[in-house]
């Protein structure tokens, strides 16, 4: 059978398939999952063109990965055949530990757990499936390999995870804000001793990646519509536990009713192999059916917080740099009591507050590196003469209100 495949993809055009084990690697169930878990979680409540997958971003990731050891290469780096297989590996399989709407599993279902630590269990596993053959793409991955650089291509201020998703991000939702200008920040990567760098020459196109993430940040993954979407999910999912905890047998496929009925957190997660098995079979399906028939549940509370995720009858959020007074809250909740003709011990789940945080430019972490034309290697910070960069390293923290809507 012929494995060297090409698959269309709307954002790059051709992408293809290198070898036989990427394509076997792609063919794998746990890989095979991510078609059916959205990228975007609940963005296509206010883009409806955000329904494109994690099999679609790996896929992408992997392609740029292809294009960036290309260039390397060119510019005289010495990258084995069999390291570029393992990087690639590395880049396909980043994602592969994310569940269905990742962040609000991450707060409901399963406690403490990272979606990079179960990424890297599963990758492991696959290493058992396929006879050690993804044991270089591991040790890149865990940036254990000998050549950084290849890692920082991986996970960085400026690595092709990011590269991919907010080119991907803004094609889907049609925001034009996320465009930036991946083929021309690629065809800038060099290497300095062993650590990833960008020439001179590309700094502009960095300073404008760098800006479309802070935008997208705020115009998309945290627009407060998407954060009621998920922040309903969140509600619903530790309602719907609470209730498998009191003994109230509900209906949900089994993978789900897994994380219902257990309390999973670290420990029994990675010891325990009945975990992973139910977390590599869910995915958005297993939530979307579930609070399909949830809406009917006889407890008032789940069925009310399912009504409004399935009907987009969502919270109203509030954003704002200031904390919401305790008295126009504790008003809120006397409302809210009365419009929905609920115990006030449970109002909690219609009524309260949060913190969100978007922060572009992370100073320490992976540093964005620029290569001088005199050879000399500058923090991106420095280098630039962009006045506003230095915002972009600020944390901008801002509190959000929900409620019903209609007090």
């Amino acid at each position: 059978m012929n494995k060297k495949k090409i698959i269309n993809d709307p954002v790059y055009g051709f992408i293809s398939i290198p070898s036989a084990l990427v394509y076997d690697v792609i063919s794998h169930p746990y890989f095979q999952r991510l078609r059916y878990i959205k990228q975007l979680g609940m963005t296509h409540l206010v883009y409806p063109g955000a329904l494109h997958t994690r099999f679609h971003h790996a896929l992408g990731a992997m392609h740029l990965m292809s294009l960036a050891i290309t260039l390397l290469r060119s510019k005289g780096n010495n990258i084995t055949d069999a390291e570029e297989q393992a990087a690639l590996l590395a880049i396909l399989l980043h994602d592969i530990g994310h569940g269905p709407f990742s962040h609000a599993l991450e707060h409901s279902l399963v406690t403490g757990i990272k979606h990079e630590d179960i990424s890297l269990k599963l990758m492991q596993d696959l290493n058992v499936h396929f006879e050690g053959k993804l044991d270089m793409a591991i040790d890149i991955f865990r940036g254990t390999y000998s050549k950084k650089f290849l890692n920082q291509l991986i996970s960085g201020q400026l690595d092709l995870d990011r590269m991919d998703y907010l080119n991907r991000d803004s094609f889907f939702t049609g925001v034009s804000e996320g465009v930036i200008s991946f083929d021309r920040i690629i065809k800038m990567l060099n290497v300095s001793d062993d650590n990833l760098v960008l020439e001179e020459k590309g700094i502009y196109s960095v300073e404008k990646f760098l800006i479309a993430r802070r935008l997208m940040y705020w115009q998309v993954y945290l627009h407060k519509t998407v954060i009621a979407g998920e922040m309903l999910l969140v509600k619903i999912l530790a309602r719907a536990k609470y209730l498998a905890a009191m003994g109230d047998e509900l209906f949900a496929p089994p993978s789900l009713n897994y994380f219902l009925q257990n309390n999973i957190d670290e420990l029994n997660f990675f010891e325990n192999e009945e975990s992973l098995k139910h977390f590599t079979n869910l995915d958005d399906q297993d939530i979307h059916t579930s609070l399909k028939v949830w809406v009917n549940h006889g407890d008032k509370i789940l069925s009310k917080l399912s009504h409004m995720l399935v009907n987009r009858h969502l919270y109203k959020v509030e954003i704002s740099t200031n904390l919401t007074s305790a008295d126009r809250i504790e008003m809120l909740k006397d409302d809210a009591v009365a419009l929905l003709g609920i115990a006030k011990k449970d109002i909690g789940y219609f009524v309260f507050t949060d913190v969100i945080k978007n922060r572009a430019y992370h100073p320490g972490v992976g540093n964005v590196k620029i290569l001088m034309k005199n050879n000399d290697v500058l923090d991106i910070a420095k280098a630039s003469d962009l006045s506003n960069l230095e915002s972009l390293q600020k944390t901008v923290e801002k509190f959000i209100l929900c409620y019903p809507r209609g007090i």
